[in-house]
């Protein structure tokens, strides 16, 4: 059995396996990774780091692409409302 971890994405607890990407992680709590200036919510299209839809803010640092990062244990994740 794989190790988990907790993380907190948008303010809620969420327990992934290790080695779970960020994005994959938004993606299990229901979480869109950003608004889009139309108000629409956003998640990861291409999965490696191109098309810049995954970006949230990620321990208090904007824009980071959710897809290219691995879960750390306590790491925060807020959706760039």
């Amino acid at each position: 059995m794989p190790e988990m971890l907790s993380l907190r994405i948008n303010g809620a607890t969420v327990r992934v396996a290790n080695g779970t990407s960020v994005s994959a992680a938004m993606l299990i709590a229901g979480q869109p990774t950003r608004i889009s200036v139309t108000g629409e919510p956003r998640g990861p299209v291409c999965g490696m780091g191109i098309c810049f839809e995954c970006r949230a803010i990620v321990n208090g640092m904007p824009h980071q692409r959710t897809c290219q990062l691995l879960c750390e244990e306590g790491m925060t994740v807020e959706t760039n409302r």
